[in-house]
This record gives structure tokens, sequence and C-alpha cells, in this order.
């Protein structure tokens, strides 16, 4: 006996002296006060989407009674009596977890509280643990008062759809103006009863026989208040879902180039979620709007199938902020992001960088240029039978009409004549924001076709990429996060370097040679922005599988592309897209899956090129992101380098002096009334055919019946763009015809 009771005081001791030395710990946990992050359009005050926990931390006074009851109903009737444990349910929870019976969690609030809001409590399993928790909670109800800890243990706990009970009312109950603090008791019944198993479904029938036990403990504990609530009690209405709002529609992408970009500076996902940050994009909504309605209007206006994909990229050259782009519809059911995820053959719309570094290596506009073969003839790498024009522009021809009329012998022998030939083009477009890797790996390929177009390229790269023309030569890397801040102090600004990628004179000139290729005699002549000074390139790759159009104002740089994707059966058999994906399963079937797909992707062509639907949605977006804009004009043509004569200028052709002229006057004494002449004679032209005009600007493209007229858009047409499709075509002839 004496044994038995030294034993029981040394076990005692023991036990008081791990009381006394168990400290109270004073952080909470990360995930006990994670809030949400809100990502916002660029004025920092429309939201785009919310991320994360939701949780908004409310006092006690703004819980209502109902749901205060309620968790300590079904949670910790002994709540406001013990000492903050519960010794029958210790006692049942360290021998359950002992034996291996059954793992219990702990039982009282106070415990739970501790466990779920402390750091330095793990959440494992074990007595050890268990021991902690319970010295911990005995510590907490001697410190803190019993409404603290029932206020932080709500505003803790994890409701399933929401952390926190405030953020838990808005989720599950209908109504603009539910919170914690206006709840019935049936609603703080229900969301008491979601503790126990917050990812049970908002209507599950476990989920309704646990809520009919609340209601029986309420009337239990308080039957003055809740006694007849057993038989009126009905189980409340709730929202079937949360919503994918935030990332249904458009809003999916933004944020997935949002969470992109912040994660590539260190800040990950999870930090966002439960940071509390507040995220202010670059995206305007308006013209995210705005770009959406240029390409599918265009698309509608020739009627484009699934069949047919579309992205646009918008870039202020003058920061590198990305201000709108359409890459898809919605995010839930297509999230590949076309502008910034597909990279197709940028094709003739490439032309302006091998422009750049040639006025950059100081020659000038005023060079002439081969229009009908290369110079050298025979190039290293050339593909069989050369390179070649798609219509005649002359044996020679300026560097602004080889520009406009999109020659390509004209830019491919520029590029060879460059002093570091490819690899000036190379380094520049690199210094302009391209992926190094692609670019290398295009030229060891494609060699010189890498001049007209070969590499492959986003339309979010080629919109920045232009940005070192409409802004004196300098760019900046594009970007989506203007800034970051957390509890009011901006923790990640705005990257936004600019670098100087050609001299301003360059950028000047190059303009003055792209401006001509909206113009008369040029592939999109007559698809400009009116009064409003405006210059690009277009661009159709081999086959016409996919076209271009790049174009900007001093405010804005766009880039529009197309391509066409057909879902193809292993028998031949094409089967449409399923949300602009091909379908990898077949409804009835269980033979195929991702190792045995139903169909593959073979890419076509358009039917079209650059200067069609590409431009007319370039033209829509631009007419509808400079409303309300000044005009402001490109800088005057510098007129930088000198002459660099690939070839010799043409001969002048020689003007005839008009029948009806007589040069002698009506005394000429040579003439004797006869019809003898030396030139012209017998209805012939004495004119010399100019072979320069002979170009093709787009105008006579098919597009069937449709009447881009019907779109309601200034402008008219149709334009979508690039998605991943497998290997790219190794023969190509990136030009515009």
């Amino acid at each position: 006996m004496a044994g038995a009771v030294v034993l029981a005081a040394g076990l005692f001791g023991m036990i008081m002296v791990a009381y006394a030395n168990t400290p109270v710990p004073t952080s909470a946990q990360s995930e006990a006060t994670a809030q949400q992050s809100t990502i916002y359009y660029r004025d920092g005050k429309s939201v785009i989407a919310q991320l994360g926990f939701k949780r908004e931390i409310v006092p006690f006074a703004r819980m209502d009674e109902d749901v205060r009851n309620a968790a300590v109903a079904i949670e910790n009737k002994t709540f406001w009596e013990d000492s903050g444990i519960s010794i029958s349910g210790m006692a049942r929870s360290v021998w359950m977890t002992a034996t291996g019976q059954q793992l219990q969690g702990a039982s009282t609030i106070t415990q739970q509280m501790a466990r779920g809001y402390y750091d330095g409590l793990s959440q494992e399993v074990s007595i050890q643990r268990k021991v902690k928790e319970i010295f911990v909670a005995v510590k907490l109800d001697e410190t803190m008062s019993k409404e603290d800890i029932l206020s932080t243990y709500l505003n803790t706990i994890n409701f399933g759809r929401a952390y926190g009970v405030e953020a838990a009312a808005k989720s599950y109950f209908p109504g603009k103006k539910v919170t914690a603090a206006k709840l019935t008791p049936e609603q703080g019944a229900y969301l008491a009863a979601r503790i126990q198993q917050p990812n049970w479904d908002h209507n599950s029938p476990a989920l309704q026989q646990r809520f009919k036990q609340v209601i029986q403990n309420m009337a239990e504990l308080w039957p003055d208040k809740y006694g007849t609530l057993p038989q009126t009690a009905k189980f409340p209405k709730t929202l079937a879902s949360a919503g994918d709002d935030d990332l249904g529609g458009l809003n999916g992408y933004m944020v997935e180039e949002v969470l992109n970009e912040l994660e590539g500076r260190g800040l990950t996902v999870d930090e966002i979620k439960s940071g509390g940050y507040k995220i202010v994009s670059t995206f305007d909504k308006k013209l995210m709007k705005a770009a959406q309605t240029a390409v599918k209007s265009t698309m509608q206006a020739y009627g484009m199938s699934t069949e047919f994909h579309g992205g646009l990229a918008a870039v202020n050259p003058k920061n590198g902020r990305v201000l709108a782009f359409y890459g898809g519809d919605n995010f839930l059911t297509d999230p590949w992001n076309e502008p910034f995820q597909s990279t197709k053959q940028a094709a003739s719309a490439f032309k302006p960088y091998v422009l750049a570094a040639w006025l950059q290596a100081g020659y000038s506009l005023k060079s002439y240029v081969p229009g009908n073969q290369t110079v050298p003839k025979e190039l290293p790498g050339q593909q069989a039978g050369g390179i070649k024009n798609s219509h005649n522009v002359g044996v020679s021809v300026d560097v602004v009409k080889a520009t406009a009329a999109s020659v390509n012998t004209a830019y491919v022998s520029m590029a060879y004549a460059l002093p570091g030939r490819l690899d000036d083009v190379k380094n520049l477009v690199e210094a302009a924001g391209f992926d190094q890797k692609r670019m290398e790996q295009d030229v060891d390929e494609h060699h010189f076709q890498f001049a007209i177009g070969s590499a492959l390229v986003t339309p979010v790269e080629q919109a920045a990429g232009y940005s070192i023309f409409a802004n004196g030569g300098k760019y900046t890397k594009y970007h989506v996060v203007q800034e970051v801040k957390q509890n009011g102090k901006v923790a990640y600004p705005e990257q936004a370097v600019a670098k100087t990628v050609v001299d301003p004179g360059v950028a000047a000139d190059a303009t003055v040679a792209m401006q001509a290729v909206l113009q008369a005699g040029g592939t999109a002549a007559g698809k400009g922005l009116g009064t409003r000074p405006a210059a690009g390139k277009t661009g159709t790759n081999n086959d016409e599988k996919e076209a271009w159009f790049v174009g900007y104002t001093p405010q804005v740089s766009t880039a529009v592309g197309f391509y066409r994707e057909q879902c193809v059966t292993k028998t031949g058999k094409v089967v449409p897209p399923q949300h602009s994906n091909c379908p990898i399963t077949r409804k009835g079937s269980k033979k195929y899956d991702n190792d045995n797909p139903y169909t593959s992707v073979k890419e076509v062509s358009l039917g079209f090129e650059g200067a069609g639907p590409p431009t007319i949605a370039w033209q829509k977006f631009m007419q509808l992101a400079h409303e309300n804009l000044p005009v402001e004009q490109f800088p005057d043509r510098a007129e930088v380098g000198v002459p660099e004569n690939i070839v010799p200028s043409p001969t002048p052709t020689p003007t005839p002096t008009p029948e009806d002229e007589n040069p002698f006057g009506s005394d000429n004494p040579f003439d004797d009334g006869s019809d003898d002449c030396l030139i012209g004679c017998d209805d012939n032209d004495v004119t010399v055919p100019d072979d320069d005009v002979n170009v093709d600007d787009g105008a006579d493209d098919d597009f069937g019946n449709s009447d881009p007229n019907d779109v309601g858009l200034a402008g008219q047409g149709s334009a979508p763009e690039p998605r991943s499709s497998g290997a790219q075509p190794k023969a190509t002839r990136p030009e515009d015809q």
C-alpha cells in the first residue's frame, strides 16, 4: 500500500514538473491567421479574384449568440464550466490512441483551439502531443477569458469552404448581407455541424443528421431558449456551390498569369493564398473585354469554326505592362492561354527585327535590296529551291518598299549582309525579350529562314518586342503585376526596368517603313487607324497555317495571331474539338485514354493571310483601345545610316511626251502632217510596265458570303491565335502574299 502511495506521489510530481515546464505558445500558426489575397485590375479598385483561405476576423460581439451556442452544444457542452479539459473525454481519447482502436482528436473547444491556433503543437496523433495539448489547454483557461477562447476558436476553425465563422456564413448562406452577426438558430447549428467533418457536401445526409444532433443538444442545454427548436427547425437553405466566379470566364486566365509571375519572383501560390496580399495587376478591365470582342466578332464575321484559334496581346510600350489579352473564353473549361502559351512561327511579322539590325548596323532605308532572288543566290542551309517571293516586285527595291511589300529575298539578303549576319538579328531579338533557347534552336535548324520568321514566338512576346519601335528603341520586359502590398506596405514593387535595344533614330526609321505596310502598296493597305498614326507588319507562314498582324501606336503595341487545328482519329475521321481541345476519350468507349488518345492534333491551312482576319481584329481592338486617348505622333524620320546597295538601284523609266503636246508649237517646220513616229506607234504603249505595283494587299481574300459589316465594329473582319500543336513545319515560306 505504501509503495502504491509513493508511486502515485512520484507520478503526480512528474506530472506537475512537466506541467510547470510546458510553456504557453505565443505565436499563431500561419494557417490560423491566414487571410485571402485579392487581385485587382490596374485601377486598384475593381476585383478580379480573391484567393486562398476565406477568413475575416470578427470579435466575439459580432458572432451571433446562436452560432456560439451551437458550437458549444455539439463540441463541448461543459465549455463554460470546465478548466479547459474534459477528464472523461481525455481518458477516452488517451485510451483509444494508446490501444490503437481509434485516433481521436481533442475533446474540448479549448484543446481544439490550442491545437489549431498556436504554433508548436504538432498535428501528429500521439500520447506525447495529447499530454502537451492538455497542459497548454489548462494554462490557456487560466490566462484567457472564455469569450476570448471561443472567439479565437470560431475565427480559426475550418468550415469547409472557408476558415472562420464570418467567411463561412457568407460562403454557405444566400444573400448579399449575410454575416456571422445575423444568423438564425438553424444557420448557427448548420455551421457547428460542419466542424467535425468540414469536407461534407453542403447538404449531405451525414451533415443533416449531425445538424439534428446539434439542434437537440441546444434544446437540452438551453430549454428556455431552444426547447421547441427540435420540432420547428428545418435544414437551412444553402448555396450549392461557393461558385467559380473568381476563375470562370476571363478571370482565370488573368489570375494564372499573375500567379506565374509572382512565383517567378519567389512568392509561392500557398503564400499568396494565406498572406492577405493586395495585388494590383496591369490589366485594364475595359480593354480585356475589348480584346475578347475584337477577336470573337472577327471570327464570327468570317464564319470560323471551333477549329480556329486566335490570340491577342496588348502591351504599353512605355513600361511593358500587359494591358489586355484574349486567350480563351472560360478558364474552367479551357485553361490554355493562347497569347502566353502558344508558340507559332512569326512569319514575316519577324522581319522588322532584321530591319532594326540593318539600321543599327549603319545602313539606311535608302539602300537597294534584291527584289527577285537572294544575294548570294545560294545561302547556307537554305531550303530546296532557295528562298523566293510570292509576287514580283522587280529586280531592285528600296528597304521601305521591301518592308511594305514583305519581300523575302530582300530581308534574307539584308540579314546575310549584316556584319554579324544572323547573330546580329538573334542578339537583337533576345534583347527584345524573346526566348533565347528558342531563337538559338531555330537558327541552328532553319538558318537564314530565321530572318523571315521561322522562329517560334508568342503573341505577348511580339507585342512587347515591337515596343522597341514604339518607344524610341527601349524595351521593358512585359509583366502583369504593378504592385503587391501586405498590411498597407509594398512587399513586391513593379519590375519595369527599361533598357535600350536600338538607337532612337533606328526606331523612328523602322516605324516609317512599317507605316508603309498600312498605306497604298502595303500588304495591309487601308487597314490602319484613320488619322491616328500607326505602324505594323503582317505575317503568313507556309501553307497559311499561321497568320499574324503586329502593330502599334506610341501608346499601345498589339499582336494578333491565328492558327487552325483539326482533331483527327486514327482512321482519318475529323471530329470537332471539345472546348477548343481535341478529345482524348470517346463517349461510351473505355478504349481511349491519355496513352491512347481518341484523336490527335493536325494543324491545317487557315485559308487566309495576315492581311485578313488578324489585321482586322487588330484594327478593331486598337480603335477600342484608343477611345478618348489623345493622338500621339511618331518621331520624324531620322535618316540614320548610309545607303548600302546589295544590288544596283533600278534604272529610271523615261517619261514620254504626251501625244497632243507639240514641243515646237504650232509652227513646227518638221511637221508635215504625216503619222511618222519613233516610239509608241501602232497603238503600242510607250510606258514601260512597273512591276513594283504588282502587290497583293490581301483585299481579295475569299471568306465566303460572310458580311463583316454585320459585326457592328469599325474595321470589319475576324481574328484568333496560337496554341501548341506538336512539331512545326521545317520547310517554311513565311511571307505575306
